[in-house]
């Protein structure tokens, strides 16, 4: 490679390092992220992670299992609805664990019995049926394998637009396990409506009601809920019988807007696409003088009674007991859509912004002393190539900041940690040139063939001892999760913009100097 192309390689890495970190000399601006070809030009800086900036971390666990009973529940009753349909006669049928069973009591009706099940079976289900008429409908473990993989990425999107909703800049949420997921949110200092807006299922449902109960067990062959008042004793202030059959669900649902109702009470307006506008008006229609329960995550909110029939696509949530914040977030709850499984949260842990600021004095202070003890010894020990290398040390820096810019990383105490391990580690493939120029320039070489020998007999030992450090911070990525791979990034991105200033800038100012003092 040519002296030429060297430098203009190097006057190109600079300006690209001075171009991309310089947005992290200025506060950051608000609005969305850009998009297209803008989003690759200088405009943003880096993101301060959770430990920095405060904010709040959870840890959620999906129960996928409730979803496994409720999809077999859905199987038993449309089963049982295209038994009766085919006038198919049937005993002793029910979930037991993660199969249905049943027993076709008519041996004459086998053969078409069979047909039904294998219909009804499909995709990631199996069944087998005996010659005495037992049969088992189970999931396969690929099904299960990929019910499950479903469910976590469905939640994983749910979660995203809750957090989207709350305004939240640069969130993280990603996938631990097979059933785990990780949100922090840096900035966000109210832990206890997140634990609201996350712990909902918001799995919304409209039921036409059978009855009103006093004691859950008279609702015999009915979905039996409660009413989410309770008493002072803890208790529902009532139950319901419900037809099991969904005349509307949240999936019909096409916006949800906190509103007030008739009497200047808090509320929830929804609006419906066009199979839910159909269902809600037939049944309204004909159901007039009934009641139609709202339930919410299996509890119900409220029961009235149909005065006239809602054909519009338009319904109200009122009564309900609602303040402007519960309507707000019911409504943002509904418009993100429901969970396909319940969470809990697991583990919850809150950064204040007096502890992410003192983290990042002491990480500044820490960087500071650390570069300076570096540039004084390096200045002290070799004069003015100390000097140089300086330079070349600082450049890297200012690589490393526009490098992790440009790949949006988020800045962490361990990612101040690699930083800082970076500076020290920075000058070794210095020294490793200096002393090789040195050694040349002893056995008589003039000083622009010393730099050169000196680059050339360095340059191995420079990759070696770089390429084994990037080996083990790759493998620290590989295997480790959160700090440890924010840690793990900063100090390759480090390894690497250290190794290529040494070679490229610090060679150009090695060069441009002794040119300048031949020519002096």
């Amino acid at each position: 490679m040519s002296h030429r192309t060297r430098t203009i390689i190097a006057v190109v890495l600079c300006l690209f390092g001075l171009a991309y970190a310089s947005p992290n000399l200025f506060p950051r601006q608000p609005g969305p992220p850009p998009e297209g070809i803008t989003a690759y030009l200088p405009v943003h800086p880096l993101t301060l992670g959770l430990d920095l900036q405060g904010g709040s971390h959870l840890l959620l666990e999906i129960d996928a299992q409730t979803v496994i009973a409720e999809r077999l529940d859905d199987l038993d009753l449309d089963l049982r609805r295209a038994f009766r349909e085919a006038r198919i006669e049937f005993a002793r049928m029910g979930i037991l664990g993660q199969s249905l069973r049943g027993e076709i009591t008519n041996p004459e009706q086998l053969e078409t019995a069979e047909e039904i099940l294998s219909d009804i079976a499909h995709d990631r289900l199996t069944f087998t049926l005996e010659d005495t008429g037992t049969f088992t409908i189970d999931y396969t473990d690929a099904g299960l394998l990929a019910l499950r993989s479903d469910i976590l990425s469905q939640s994983i999107e749910v979660v995203r637009r809750r957090i989207d909703a709350l305004g939240t800049n640069e969130p993280v949420i990603q996938q631990q396990g097979q059933d785990r997921i990780i949100v922090q949110l840096p900035g966000e200092d109210d832990p206890v409506r997140v634990r609201r807006l996350l712990g909902e299922t918001a799995k919304l449902t409209y039921h036409m009601v059978h009855q009103t109960l006093r004691r859950p067990s008279e609702g015999r062959g009915y979905l039996v809920l409660p009413d989410r008042d309770v008493d002072s004793e803890g208790n529902p202030v009532a139950w319901y019988a419900l037809e099991r059959r969904v005349v509307v669900s949240g999936e019909n649902l096409t916006n949800a807007q906190p509103s007030f109702d008739n009497n200047g009470q808090p509320a929830v307006t929804l609006a419906f696409d066009s199979v839910g506008t159909r269902r809600f008006g037939e049944t309204t229609a004909n159901n007039v003088g009934r009641q139609l329960a709202i339930v919410l995550d299996r509890e119900v909110l409220v029961a009235p009674v149909i005065n006239v029939p809602i054909l519009e696509g338009n319904a109200i949530i009122s009564g309900g007991g609602f303040t402007v914040s519960s309507a707000n977030e019911l409504s943002i709850l509904l418009r993100a859509g429901a969970l396909p499984a319940p969470m809990k949260i697991i583990e919850e842990r809150s950064v204040g912004p007096k502890l992410g600021a003192d983290s990042i004095r002491a990480g500044q202070m820490a960087s500071i002393i650390a570069l300076l003890a570096v540039v004084v010894f390096m200045i002290l020990r070799y004069r003015l190539y100390g000097v140089i290398a300086t330079v070349s040390l600082l450049m890297s820096l200012v690589l490393v900041v526009a490098i992790l810019s440009v790949l949006g990383s988020t800045l962490t105490l361990p990612g101040i940690a690699g930083i800082v391990l970076t500076v020290g580690m920075a000058v070794d493939a210095n020294i490793l040139i200096f002393s090789r120029i040195r050694e040349e320039s002893r056995r008589g070489l003039s000083t622009v063939a010393a730099v050169h020998e000196g680059y050339k007999n360095a340059l191995t030992t420079i990759i070696d001892s770089n390429l084994t450090t990037l080996i083990g911070a790759l493998i620290l990525f590989y295997f480790g999760s959160g700090a440890i791979r924010g840690f793990a990034v900063t100090l390759s991105v480090g390894v690497v913009c250290s190794m290529v200033t040494a070679i490229m800038v610090t060679r150009l100012l090695l060069v441009a100097l002794e040119q300048r003092r031949r020519h002096a």
